[in-house]
Parts: C-alpha cells; structure tokens; sequence
C-alpha cells in the first residue's frame, strides 16, 4: 500500500522525524489560507503517487498569495504520469544547503532489510546513480539485531554527512528503521534530506510503503488508503480477497492458483496473445469470489475476450459455474467468454453453463488459441 506524502510526513511526524510545516488543500481558497500560516514564501507540491513531480512542474516555489493561487490552479490542473493531481501540500520554503538520500527498503534478493544512503539527493539521485553505482552506500540489516547505531555511523561517514550532525541523523535514520519495523513496511525513504539554516537535518520529502500481506495487522493505517489514487480494479480485488495485477493486454483472464495463471499468461503470450491481467481467485473460491472476479474484468474498458481457466481440486467447478450464472443472469456481457473446467464436479458445471452462451474448451491450448483469434480478429 503507497501512501501519500503528507500522510507519509504525518507518520513521520509520529516518529519524531523533523519535517516542514504544512497542510494538505484540494483548491485555491484552502491552500490561500495555509500560505498566510507560512507566509512569505511556500512551496506548493502535488500529491500523487508516483515519481518525477518535480520534473513533471508539480513542485513549485511561491512568494505571494497570488502566486499561491495561480500555482495551485496550475498543478491540479496536471496529469502526471497518467495521474491527475487533486490535492496539493502547502509546506513552508526550506533553505537547502545539502541535500541526501535516505532509505530502509525490503532487499528480496537477500532476504533481508537493508539501509541505504547517498549524498546525492534530490530529483538527480537517479540520474547520479546511473552514471556511478557506487553512488549509494548499501548496508544489509540483521532483522533480529536491527539497525545498530555503529551502521548509522558508517552509513553518515559514507555520505562525508558533516559531523556535528552525526547524532541528529543518528537519532533520524533510527526512527525510520522503527517506522519501518513496527509497521511491516516494505519501504521507507527521505529524498532529500536536507541540511537547513542553523544546521538542521529537515526530511523535505516522505514515502511509506506497508507491506499489502501485513496490512491486516495495522488496521489504523487504512486510514491513509486513497481509493481516488489506487487503480479501481485493483482495490475492488483486495476488497475480496483476489489477487489482481494490472497489464498491458486486452485479453482479461481470470485463474485459480498462481501457478496456473501464470502458466496461462504463458500460453496466451506463445499465441501472440496480450493478457490485460493477472488474476487469482484462490484455492477453494466460492460463487462470490468468481462473480466478484468476472465483475472486475467486466469493468476494464481494454477487454476484447474473456479467459476462464479453472481445474478443481479445492476449487468446485459447479460452485464457479454458480458464481458465473449470477452475473450472466443479471448483466448483458458483450464481451466473448471462453472457458475451460476440469477437475473437481467439472461434468456438473459444464452442465449447468450448457446453455449460458460461453466458448467452452477442453483444452486450454485451445482454449488460449481461440481467446487470440477472438482479441486480434484472426480466422487462422
């Protein structure tokens, strides 16, 4: 789960981590009243889940409430990367004299945490980063001794961070470890952390990303979920239960076991085909996880086709037959449904789809086959 930056900045906050004052506003009028908090000069930034505000013009700097006015009017007026800006943080101007980069990030491939620090940070990190791998310090964190302070101390000596301001960062990157423990975090970063006047360390930008699996544990974090900024498909799937991943194709397919989805997308991609998702109903689905399922994929305005490809072990194929005649008796489907069932009361659900108007295969290489001729308009 993404959260966005003025909620990131508000657990921040919780955490002791020094961070610029400010206020979310969603218009004109709320982030006039905010400057006049903060006055004289204020930085405007869209908030939007995805990288590259700055670049994009989503992070601007304002000197009078006239500028407030015209700025915000302009960043809610972007899209970025795809994603309209609706609301904007009003934060008080931060005089930057160094800027670092600073992360606790889920290191799979070492099954592990681990700490990462740069002194190149800001919007040019990556850029910095591509020209010289050896611009970000990695450290690999024991998960049962934890981050210990004498690796903050090497990670400080690493970014040549000035050292009367070891302890403060100290006392930062610590707190973003404990953020990152106590909440299942996949990922948490500061970019920049910045050296301000009078010495002081400020995280001028937050993100916090929670671990989907481990949400269930932190049900006061569902408080930060922004379901105008979360793919719709993919939040109705969480709300029961599926594992949905948006791609790129037009072919909606629907599978239970990840296995077999993926040995699915496979097969469609061998044809010449473009799956448009991955999605798992689950070992043991009931009608209503595959009405829900179909439903979602009925909702995506790419499908051409429609692929069913279920094998009962757990999974009952006349309870599937069940959940997919809910919604063909209540819904007029426009979209061609090729389906194959086999396994576990297979006879009976093919029996009970017998006259429900769907494509159904045995075979689910002809199952595959049909659904690419079917999406790319192919007789072959």
């Amino acid at each position: 789960m993404r959260i966005q930056e003025y909620q990131s900045k508000r657990i921040f906050s919780h955490y002791g981590i020094p961070i610029p004052k400010g206020r979310v506003a969603i218009n004109a009028i709320i982030a006039d009243h905010i400057y006049e908090e903060l006055k004289p000069d204020v930085v405007i930034k869209a908030q939007v889940l995805t990288s590259g505000r700055g670049k994009a013009g989503g992070i601007r700097l304002a000197k009078s409430a006239e500028q407030v006015e015209q700025i915000t009017n302009d960043i809610l007026g972007l899209t970025i990367k795809g994603m309209p800006v609706k609301k904007i943080l009003v934060e008080e101007a931060v005089k930057i004299d160094q800027e670092y980069f600073i992360a606790i990030i889920t290191d799979k491939d070492a099954g592990m945490p681990a700490l990462m620090a740069s002194k190149y940070g800001g919007m040019d990190i990556e850029d910095a980063v591509r020209e010289n791998s050896s611009a970000i310090y990695t450290l690999p964190i024991d998960p049962l001794a934890g981050l210990l302070e004498f690796q903050v101390r090497s990670a400080a000596l690493a970014v040549e961070l000035p050292k009367q301001l070891w302890n403060d960062f100290a006392d930062i990157v610590l707190a973003l470890w404990k953020l990152y423990e106590e909440n299942d975090a996949d990922s948490v970063e500061i970019n920049p952390l910045v050296i301000s006047e009078g010495d002081k360390l400020i995280a001028l930008d937050a993100k916090v990303n929670i671990d989907d699996n481990a949400i269930y544990r932190h049900p006061e974090l569902t408080e930060y979920f922004d379901l105008e900024e979360e793919d719709r498909m993919e939040y109705q799937a969480k709300k029961y239960g599926l594992s949905y991943v948006k791609l790129d194709g037009d072919i909606g397919c629907m599978v239970n076991g990840a296995g077999l989805a993926m040995a699915t997308l496979d097969l469609l991609s061998d044809q010449g085909g473009k799956p448009a998702n991955f999605l798992d109903i689950g070992g043991g689905a009931n009608s209503e996880k595959v009405s829900s399922g179909l439903k979602i994929l009925m909702q995506d305005e790419r499908v051409k086709v429609i692929l069913i490809n279920i094998f009962g072990g757990i999974t009952r194929c006349d309870e599937v037959a069940k959940g997919l005649l809910s919604v063909f008796n209540n819904t007029t489907i426009e979209l061609p449904v090729v389906i194959r069932l086999a396994g576990t009361n297979a006879v009976e659900g093919l029996e009970m789809l017998k006259n429900s108007g769907l494509i159904v295969v045995e075979n689910i290489g002809e199952a595959a086959r049909i659904s690419v001729q079917l999406s790319t308009g192919s007789k072959k």
